[in-house]
């Protein structure tokens, strides 16, 4: 019988395996470096919040007392970026050392964990990714400390208020025994589970191993992801604490200047990060592609939106001075969007509405506080300078530069109104409760469908917009010049786009529009960039390849996303089971072991299981290991070789990843090349949908890549069903057939005595496979009047081989041969075509922005520079001399 992948598991494996592994441990606890990592939070928090006061001194003093109390908050920054620094230090080596007396070491990591993923341990906790976040803040803080210049003072204050906010997220003080203030993660695990009954009996108790770090977070790009992704967080914080210095001194124009490379800078990296996301759901999730609008995606991705806009508004003040009041107001959205992103994911308000959302730590009071004191402070700030921000009197026209940027930045902002409003449905369905009022609002069923269905027409507008927004973008031109200027764009766009149609049969007509304006960009802007190469002006080409770089993402989320193509279709008119979808039913593969099977262009052949250790650098088959009573111990019943060079001989015990379980599958192609493919499945308790997770394995091409991933497996917990017997009366060299499968009866030996039995043998034969062979070894026990039959059991070939009977006078064996369902699985494989289009759309629009945060930076430097190019301070000293 075929089951559903997820088999239930208990809730408590992982404590009852706590229990088993580590009792009685009573060794002493390491209270030293948990005590010096509180008081290193400690000190960080009062440090910030002492800075935060120096420099608000400083912003209001005369030059003398200004220096002076710069002096104290400068030396108190340095002491929180060093207190910072050192609770780094304390966590990761807690973790490093496997002190499981404390609760995030426990909670988070575990004995097989490589340095690596004991990197990824660190910030895969809600107190480690603060604390990777505050870590961030500290180096751009001292970067801003030293270039700041005139504005440190009024900057700094923003800067050390935040961090005094983020700090006191892993402070861990209670106050009046109820009051609590962040949640710290130098916790013990006795003071994190005080009810558990080992610690009634034993408050000493240490474990002896942890919990380990979630198996489909130990990915490489889990190590690279998070750091990216808060570096992108904490840089938001820099316009902003720009755009609030110069309403707090009205400085209007000037922080522009200054904000703006640091905006290119965070949109880049914060990009980056979305995007570095996107491609680890891709390779490890199990959904078919890289993006699924969860509620956290959202939340991420929304700040981008409104940075980018900000990006475009502050460019059109700028070259016009005009829309300096937007400025301001989408820089301070993307800072307050930041706080609202953390609310919704820390806060425990999604509930389910999110698989990525972190568990509520009873933080989420101060999480809202956090997010309406700063709105609160912006708010103000804005308010009260409203009237004296600078306006243009010049009118924008449709023909200007400013009407199509400002049109791009409306568009950006719209699109992630459109994506925030639905996915708050939760805030204000816990809103309305506050006031005893019950909501039925829910979040879109379909999320893919639904948000699609809207962003779709945001992609197509952006295309359209810095297609024809660049060529405004370098004079003004009029209705005619217009014309002129895109006639040639139009007509090659018109002919690519006609080929395109024909050649790939595109027939949905938004998929049309989408495709014509993706392409539109792509042709208008390289018309830019050639005039640009043309005239030697490459330093200001980061916007054409910006947006050539969107578009090409836009073209392939269209062809990976709107062409996908499920080709394990089951053409065989037979039901796996009844109890199935229709959509598992007839869009998924059953493949049983050895057995070729046809699928489009390609046969496959499921070869079985395998596993990986770190000391052994290809995959192991699972039956040449031998379990053992530590799940990732294992014994080698064979020697294990790579390439000719032996690894492990029989009866050595290796270290093996045993939650990730991998499915050999071998591809061959009509033209008889072949490849092979090992999609997993994850034994993962920590997910809650059975403890099974399936994870792809993905055959890359260059115009397409096939996506591989298990739908199916045989219940491990289920008792097999085994079919009536068969019987062979074989001679030594025989060879018989059972289960499909070529047996050879090789001889018989004598074994070891066992309990004093009068004859003990077991028969030697050889069961061959496709690319191996399997020794059975059934054995044949007698002790007078009693006969003991030891079978030999194969799963995974169906088979079990039983010595039924002994007859000397004719010199042969009865051989009883009873087979069961071969091991199968069932699959689902998917053609994603040209998804590379979307992948190298990432990385130009990365290096666009590479190369206008370099022409802004060096644009900064030329501020308060004389024409020599000698600083203010310098063109002083040499008139002097």
């Amino acid at each position: 019988m075929l089951i559903i992948c997820g088999v239930p598991l208990q809730k408590t494996i992982r404590l009852r395996n706590w229990f088993a592994n580590c009792a009685d441990k009573t060794d002493m606890i390491h209270y030293t470096i948990g005590i010096v990592g509180h008081l290193s939070v400690c000190t960080a928090f009062v440090a910030a919040l002492v800075s935060a006061y120096g420099y608000f001194q400083s912003s209001r003093q005369s030059e003398i007392r200004r220096s002076q109390w710069l002096r104290f908050a400068r030396g108190a920054f340095y002491v929180h970026s060093m207190a910072v620094v050192g609770t780094i230090y304390s966590l990761f080596h807690i973790i490093y050392n496997h002190y499981y007396e404390y609760h995030y070491a426990w909670d988070h990591s575990s004995n097989n964990l490589p340095v690596h993923f004991m990197i990824s341990c660190f910030w895969e906790g809600q107190e480690g990714s603060f604390l990777l976040w505050i870590f961030w803040h500290v180096l751009i803080g001292l970067l801003l400390m030293r270039s700041a210049k005139q504005w440190e003072p009024d900057v700094m204050l923003v800067f050390a208020s935040v961090q005094a906010f983020l700090t006191s997220m892993i402070l861990g003080v209670v106050f009046f025994g109820e009051f609590k203030i962040g949640s710290s993660p130098f916790m013990l695990l006795r003071e994190a589970r005080p009810n558990d009954p080992i610690f009634q009996i034993n408050p000493n108790f240490i474990p002896t191993d942890g919990g380990g770090l979630n198996p489909l977070l130990q990915n490489y790009w889990m190590v690279i992801h998070p750091p990216t992704l808060f570096l992108g967080f904490a840089g938001t914080l820099v316009p902003f604490a720009y755009a609030i210095a110069a309403l707090r001194t009205g400085r209007y124009r000037e922080w522009v200047q200054h904000a703006l490379p640091w905006a290119h800078a965070t949109a880049l990296v914060l990009g980056l990060g979305i995007m570095m996301g996107a491609y680890w759901a891709y390779e490890t999730l199990n959904f078919g592609g890289y993006w699924n609008w969860d509620p956290v995606e959202n939340a991420v991705y929304v700040p981008w939106l409104i940075l980018v806009a900000a990006i475009h508004v502050m460019i059109v003040f700028r070259r016009s001075n005009t829309a300096l009041k937007a400025a301001f107001i989408l820089v301070i959205a993307t800072f307050i969007s930041i706080l609202y992103a953390t609310f919704l994911t820390r806060s425990g308000i999604l509930g389910n509405a999110s698989v990525h959302s972190f568990t509520d730590l009873g933080l989420s009071g101060q999480l809202l506080v956090y997010l309406i004191a700063f709105l609160a402070m912006a708010l103000f700030c804005l308010v009260r300078a409203w009237k004296q921000i600078p306006t243009s009197e010049e009118e924008v026209t449709t023909y200007s530069r400013e009407f199509w940027i400002f049109m791009g930045a409306t568009t950006l902002c719209l699109a992630g109104f459109q994506v925030i409003v639905p996915t708050s449905i939760p805030v204000y369905n816990k809103f309305l409760e506050f006031f005893g009022i019950h909501s039925n609002m829910a979040p879109p069923a379909d999320q893919v469908a639904f948000y699609t269905k809207f962003q779709l027409w945001f992609g197509i507008a952006i295309a359209l917009l810095s297609g024809t927004g660049q060529f405004f973008f370098w004079n003004r031109i009029d209705a005619k010049q217009l014309r002129e200027a895109i006639s040639v764009p139009l007509t090659v766009t018109m002919l690519i786009s006609a080929l395109i149609l024909i050649v790939a049969k595109i027939d949905n007509w938004k998929y049309v529009v989408l495709l014509t304006a993706g392409i539109y960009a792509i042709v208008a802007n390289s018309f830019i960039l050639a005039r640009l190469f043309k005239t030697n002006h490459f330093k200001l080409a980061g916007g054409a390849v910006a947006h050539i770089g969107v578009a090409m993402m836009l073209l392939g989320i269209l062809a990976s996303a709107g062409y996908s193509k499920v080709i394990s279709l089951n053409n065989t008119g037979l039901l796996y089971n009844r109890q199935f979808s229709e959509e598992m039913n007839k869009n998924n593969l059953l493949l049983f072991r050895n057995q070729p099977q046809r699928m489009k262009d390609y046969t496959l052949v499921y070869k079985g299981t395998r596993l990986t250790s770190r000391d052994f650098p290809g995959y192991i088959d699972q039956a040449a290991l031998q379990a053992t009573s530590t799940p990732w111990l294992m014994v080698a019943k064979e020697d294990l070789t790579y390439k000719g060079k032996t690894y492990f001989t029989k009866g050595d015990t290796l270290n093996v990843y045993h939650e990730n379980v991998y499915y050999e599958i071998e591809y061959t192609k009509q033209n008889g090349k072949t490849f092979t493919l090992y999609p997993r499945i994850q034994f993962n308790e920590q997910m809650g949908t059975g403890g099974l997770v399936p994870s792809p394995d993905i055959s890359r091409s260059l115009d397409r890549d096939l996506y591989t991933h298990i739908t199916n497996i045989p219940d491990p917990e289920q008792e097999r069903k085994w079919n009536k017997p068969e019987h062979f009366t074989l001679a030594v060299g025989d060879t018989f057939v059972v289960n499909d499968f070529i047996a050879i009866f090789d001889d018989v030996r004598r074994g070891q005595q066992i309990d004093d039995e009068d004859i003990n043998v077991f028969a030697r034969i050889r069961i061959l496979d496709r690319d191996r062979e399997y020794e059975a070894k059934p054995a044949y026990l007698i002790k007078g009047q009693m006969v003991r039959k030891i079978p030999y059991v194969n799963t995974d070939l169906g088979i079990k081989l039983t010595i039924e009977e002994i007859r000397p006078k004719d010199n042969a064996f009865v051989i009883q041969a009873a087979t069961t369902q071969k091991d199968w699985i069932i699959l689902k494989a998917v053609e994603m075509p040209l998804i590379n289009l979307l992948w190298a759309g990432t990385l130009l629009t990365t290096f666009g922005f590479g190369i206008a945060i370099v022409r802004r930076f060096q644009e900064g430097q030329q501020v308060g520079k004389t024409p020599s190019g000698k600083s203010v301070r310098q063109e002083k000293q040499t008139i002097r001399v």
